[in-house]
C-alpha cells in the first residue's frame, strides 16, 4: 500500500493519510482506511476542497465492490465497462448516504445498492421493445418460476402450474410470456451462417412476397384508365364489380339483354387490359 501525509498546510485536514492509488489498496486495508475516511468526511463542510477530496478517494478506494458486483451480472451481454459505470453510480450513492452510526460494514451497506442500481439499468434500458414496468417484473418472476418448476416436475411447466405457483392468472402467466419476447431483438440484417461458407440475411428467412403490394400497384395504373371511359361502362363496372349483380341483374337494371351485357363488358375489360399492359411491361 503506498501512501503519503497531507498535511494541515496543504489541505486542512489533520492527520489523514494521502493515497496515492488506492485502486491497488488490499481489500482489508481498504475497510480499514475507508472508516478513517468516513470519521473525516462526518465533520467536513459539504462543498469544500476537503470534502471532495476525501469523498473522491472513499469511491476509488471502493470500486472493487463496485467491480464484484458488476461480476455478478456478466453473461446479460452488455459491455463490463457500461456495467461498472452503472455500478459506480449506486456506489457514490452508497457513499453520501452512509451513516457511522448504523455500525454496520461500508462494503454491506453499498453492495445493494450497487445492485440495485445495475438492475435498474437493465430493467429500464435493456428491452428492445418497451413495455409496462409490471410486465418487465413478471418477466423476470415468470423464468425464476419456470425454472424451479422444470427442476422439480423433470419437464416445461404448463400455464396452469405457473401461474398457481406466482399467483397469477393463467392470462397474465401468457401476457408476461408474450411481453418478454421484447426483450431481445435481432436486425432483419443479421448474417446467419449456414453449412459452409454461406451467408444468408436473416430477413432471407422470414420474409415473403405480399400479393397486396402488386394489388396496389395495379389498382393504381387502373385508376386513370377507368376515369376516362364513357359513364355507361364505368356504371357496369360499378354493378359487376362493386355491387357484384349477376351479367341478368345488371341486363334488367339497363334495360338490355344479358347477350349485350357480355358483349359490353368484355369490350370494356379489353380496353383497359390494353391499357395496363405498357405499364406492366
Amino acid at each position: 500500500m503506498t501512501m503519503a501525509t497531507r498535511t494541515q498546510m496543504d489541505t486542512g485536514i489533520t492527520e489523514l493519510p494521502e493515497v496515492v492509488d488506492p485502486q491497488a489498496v488490499t481489500p482489508k486495508d481498504s475497510r480499514a482506511l475507508s472508516q478513517l475516511f468516513f470519521d473525516q468526511l462526518a465533520v467536513l463542510e459539504e462543498g469544500t476542497a476537503q470534502y471532495q477530496y476525501v469523498r473522491n478517494t472513499l469511491i476509488e478506494l471502493n470500486m472493487s465492490l463496485v467491480r464484484y458486483a458488476a461480476g455478478r451480472f456478466r453473461n446479460r451481454g452488455d459491455e463490463m465497462e457500461d456495467i461498472v459505470q452503472v455500478g459506480m453510480i449506486g456506489l457514490i450513492k452508497a457513499i453520501d448516504r452512509f451513516e457511522l452510526s448504523r455500525e454496520v460494514q461500508f462494503a454491506t451497506f453499498a453492495v445493494p445498492y450497487i445492485v440495485g442500481e445495475i438492475k435498474r439499468f437493465f430493467r429500464d434500458t435493456s428491452w428492445a421493445v418497451h413495455v409496462p414496468r409490471r410486465l418487465q417484473e413478471a418477466r423476470v418472476e415468470l423464468a425464476k418460476a419456470t425454472e424451479e418448476l422444470s427442476s422439480r416436475l423433470g419437464r416445461s411447466p404448463t400455464v396452469d402450474e405457473l401461474a398457481a405457483l406466482m399467483n397469477l392468472t393463467p392470462e397474465e402467466v401468457i401476457e408476461a410470456r408474450l411481453a418478454s419476447n421484447g426483450y431481445n431483438s435481432a436486425s432483419l440484417d443479421a448474417v446467419l451462417h449456414g453449412d459452409g461458407n454461406d451467408e444468408t440475411p436473416l430477413a432471407d428467412f422470414i420474409g415473403e412476397e405480399d400479393p397486396s403490394l402488386e394489388l396496389v400497384e395495379d389498382f393504381h395504373a387502373l385508376a386513370p384508365l377507368v376515369a376516362e371511359l364513357p359513364e355507361r361502362d364505368r356504371e357496369l363496372l360499378h354493378l359487376r364489380f362493386v355491387e357484384e349483380l349477376t351479367q341478368s341483374q345488371i341486363g334488367e337494371r339497363l334495360g338490355v339483354s344479358q347477350m349485350q351485357v357480355s358483349r359490353l363488358l368484355s369490350r370494356t375489360l379489353a380496353s383497359l387490359r390494353k391499357g395496363m399492359l405498357p405499364a406492366a411491361g
